[in-house]
């Protein structure tokens, strides 16, 4: 069969390119054609727009590139009319793969949505164009299955794909360093890495390993790093999250998927997020009411299990102090014995496989 498949970031590349394997395992003469990545590329689809080029934050950016994000939902419609793909697959992406879902149902196009995008949080209204224009809802977190059914659409649980990405990884032995983890998108790399450099500087008996995203350019950390107070032993890695997540100790992240990530390497976390003022007021009036919280881990086990530092509490005092008890006692052993169970709460790996499964057969 033929399949097109849509990922607009760099998590979405990551998963799009383990449920490329699993299709092309199922389907020796699979045609794969994507928008995502360098490993969905490396994984066997022809990708034709890489998320580098697609990647807005916010409400203030989204606004602000409209034309452009138009204009890549204009190209992307017409590169599926000429591909004419037996299934359409969505990975996460929801303002740009909602709209192409729409767009995709009244030419009877078959539309599978996997990873479902967070509208248990942003715009609970979106539940019914994923029940109008949605043929399978794959969803990944356990709590999503029920939301939908509270709306009468039918989700398939298969699974956290992160639980087959991590056990891939070799352990490394002893874990010597604390992991920054400052985003994924220019924005908020800015905004969060001199913050959590000052907060390294304060204790510089540690180690340091700052984990550079995939498409990102090195120039960018460093003028970052050389503008900011410093602790003496930082090291910076270049595109290897996992492999410095394997190393590490305890972590600072920004609130994203890699908070979720670094739960499941067993590594003790700081969760920390601030955005623009204005999405930020915007974000509280969507979503203060439906979610208690910002990240993953935190809303997977419906509890404070990792500490969470928003907007102006993200400040360098508030987050030495905060990863001091994450390097060491009683909140830390207390932090290890939740991600045990958060692991067991996201169920079994294969779920890249279960998704390939419901995507051909049914």
């Amino acid at each position: 069969m033929r399949y097109y498949l849509i990922a607009g970031e760099a998590s979405g590349d990551l998963h799009g390119s383990k449920l490329v394997e699993a299709l092309r395992q199922r389907d020796p003469d699979a045609v794969i054609r994507a928008w995502g990545g360098d490993l969905m590329r490396a994984a066997g689809a022809e990708v034709v727009k890489h998320y580098r080029e697609l990647a807005f934050m916010g409400f203030v950016e989204v606004v602000m590139n409209l034309r452009t994000i138009l204009g890549n939902i204009k190209r992307c419609q017409e590169d599926i009319e000429a591909f004419n793909p037996d299934r359409l697959v969505l990975i996460d992406y929801p303002g740009f793969n909602l709209r192409i879902a729409k767009w995709a149902r009244p030419r009877g196009l078959d539309v599978t949505y996997y990873i479902s995008p967070q509208i248990w949080a942003w715009h609970t209204s979106r539940v019914y164009q994923v029940k109008a224009n949605v043929d399978r809802m794959l969803v990944i977190l356990p709590f999503e299955r029920d939301f939908y059914a509270k709306y009468g659409v039918e989700a398939t649980f298969v699974g956290h794909p992160l639980l087959d990405v991590v056990a891939e990884i070799e352990p490394t032995g002893e874990r010597k360093h604390v992991a920054i983890l400052p985003g994924s998108r220019r924005q908020e790399i800015s905004r969060s890495l001199p913050v959590m450099l000052a907060a390294a500087a304060r204790l510089p008996e540690h180690t340091y390993v700052v984990a550079g995203a995939p498409g990102q350019d090195r120039e960018v950390y460093d003028a970052l790093i050389a503008a900011a107070p410093c602790p003496p032993k930082l090291k910076f890695v270049s595109s290897d999250t996992y492999g410095v997540l394997s190393g590490a100790h305890s972590a600072m992240v920004t609130s994203g998927t890699a908070t979720l990530e670094t739960a499941l390497f067993g590594v003790p976390q700081v969760v920390c997020y601030r955005g623009n003022p204005l999405n930020y007021w915007l974000a509280r009036r969507l979503v203060a009411k439906r979610i208690k919280y910002i990240s993953l881990v935190n809303l997977v086990m419906d509890a404070p299990v990792v500490p969470e530092l928003i907007q102006a509490d993200f400040n360098e005092t508030l987050l030495t102090e905060t990863l001091q008890k994450t390097i060491a006692g009683p909140e830390r052993d207390r932090q290890l014995k939740d991600l045990e169970r958060l692991r067991v709460r996201l169920g079994e790996g294969g779920a890249a496989s279960r998704a390939a499964t419901a995507i051909i057969e049914n």
